[in-house]
């Protein structure tokens, strides 16, 4: 294979800078699709199956996108098509998110009587998921190829410094997306709106959110060019050979069957860490609205108040990740990974067990803090020690069906947490949101209680470069949300092999 040449800082920094655009529309959704729904009419117990477009999204298209982009060459190139549909399809959902009652008045009576006696729902929050449903299907499909669009361009030696940059990027639009409601707030814009509708600071920051996506994702289509496939008669074979997706799905089934020890232990961890960062995603703007801010219902001016701020507060955890991520493989070489993970995962779960104490704003900081901490490694350590355990020829598919463990707790929570919210609190409680907050502290301090408990992390393999590149080319799955500050191939700090056990 022909060695890549290095990039400059500049045109890694044009590559990445579509994950700008990607993570504002992530950070927009994350912080504030329940209030949406809420001021929609939707119930407390109605938010947990309205997030299902998610996870479900993820499990279906990225598979799909990541078979299809793999096989794809024309004059875009083989990824840069992909970003540049995705790219469209999820700007115009978010540009038509806040209008989602003024989109179901225009179906009629009809369309509002078929939601109710169909889902229990308003027509608005009707429109609006199903809106969702197209939005995460279209993230997913600019976001899945933007992994392998690392390694199709930066040579090993700076594969790293590739992830570092999105990474940045990751925080970057998180922060501002999380932090752009709350300015809007504060800057007067939802003074005098009208009962039931979307505060103004809502539709502005999505409408800006929708250009910014767009112009951020163009900008790394039209700065950045692809590689050809070094033999194009080999790629047309493998092509042919790849057609549909069953080989994926028999090397998913094959690699479900030999799984690891290592990654059987690692999990138990996910299940109950991502239980606990759904918790906390579905309904800390909602607790912060009620439990904080003494919101009394949702028509309130409190209510806007309390989740422009929640919005703030998940900006906190962004900026904390990224300021610690770096610090945490010198923490791990002077200790264990598993030590880290499972402390990290302590300071998140006593981060959101706090908010039961805590009726000043300011003091979610500290909660946040610790969220940002957990979160830092959430997206580094579980794959570092997975990596060592893996064969390298299989790095990629391994990757991928890891991710199931992120995807099946974030289904099972959508079907399950709202039944469970109307038995214990009845329907439309203001007092939910709290404790599904404090039982996602609950879930964090069991994976935190797992991890050290029954991980054995393996020393870390020296994993040939042509290995991880055909094992990339294998990858069936990539969990949305899950943009990581470093490789998934798992060569953290592997310099220096410093994974311990």
């Amino acid at each position: 294979m022909q060695q890549k040449p290095r990039l400059s800082f500049w045109q890694i920094w044009n590559m990445s800078f579509g994950f700008l655009g990607i993570q504002f529309g992530w950070g927009l959704q994350l912080a504030n699709m329940s209030a949406i729904y809420t001021y929609l009419g939707a119930k407390a117990d109605d938010i947990p199956i309205l997030w299902l477009a998610g996870p479900v999204t993820g499990l279906l298209i990225q598979p799909i996108i990541g078979s299809m982009s793999d096989r794809t060459w024309n004059r875009l190139g083989r990824r840069r098509p992909y970003f540049l549909v995705g790219s469209i399809l999820a700007s115009i959902m978010l540009f038509l998110m806040p209008d989602a009652a003024a989109i179901a008045n225009t179906f009629g009576e009809g369309f509002a009587s078929l939601a109710r006696a169909a889902f229990g729902i308003t027509a608005g929050v009707a429109v609006a998921a199903g809106l969702l449903w197209i939005l995460d299907a279209s993230i997913n499909i600019s976001m899945e190829p933007f992994r392998a669009f690392v390694a199709d361009k930066l040579n090993t030696s700076q594969r790293t410094a590739g992830f570092v940059m999105q990474s940045f990027f990751i925080g970057v639009g998180q922060t501002f997306a999380n932090g752009l409601v709350y300015y809007f707030n504060r800057s007067g814009f939802d003074a005098g709106t009208p009962a039931g509708a979307i505060p103004p600071s809502v539709s502005y920051s999505f409408k800006i959110g929708a250009v910014v996506f767009f112009l951020s994702v163009l900008w790394t289509i039209v700065t950045t060019r692809e590689y050809p496939p070094d033999d194009m008669e080999a790629f047309r074979r493998m092509r042919a050979a790849k057609h549909g997706i069953g080989g994926f799905f028999r090397e998913i089934f094959s690699a479900l069957r030999e799984m690891p020890a290592t990654m059987k232990q690692l999990a138990v961890v996910q299940f109950f860490t991502w239980l606990g960062l759904f918790c906390m995603w579905m309904f800390f703007g909602l607790m912060t609205s009620y439990h904080v801010f003494d919101a009394p219902d949702a028509d309130s001016d409190l209510f806007k108040a309390g989740g422009a701020w929640g919005g703030l507060m998940f900006a906190v955890y962004s900026i904390t990740c990224f300021a610690i991520a770096f610090a945490l493989p010198k923490l791990a070489a002077a200790t264990s990974r598993k030590s880290v993970h499972s402390l990290a995962l302590t300071c998140g779960g006593l981060g959101l067990l706090s908010c039961y104490f805590i009726q000043n704003k300011w003091l979610l900081i500290a909660t946040m803090i610790g969220v940002g901490i957990a979160w830092a490694s959430i997206l580094s350590m579980p794959y570092a020690i997975l990596a060592g355990a893996l064969p390298p020829a299989r790095m990629g598919v391994y990757m991928g069906v890891f991710n199931f463990f992120i995807v099946i707790p974030e289904i099972i929570a959508s079907f399950t947490f709202g039944r469970i919210i109307r038995y214990f609190f009845g329907e439309n409680s203001t007092s939910a949101p709290l404790y599904v907050v404090m039982a996602g502290g609950v879930f964090m301090l069991t994976a935190a209680l797992a991890c050290l408990l029954l991980v054995r992390d393996v020393a870390d393999e020296n994993v040939p470069e042509r290995a991880v590149i055909e094992a990339d080319e294998y990858e069936p799955v990539l969990v949305q949300q899950n943009a990581r500050p470093v490789p998934s191939t798992g060569l953290l700090g592997d310099e220096k092999n410093a994974g311990r056990r």
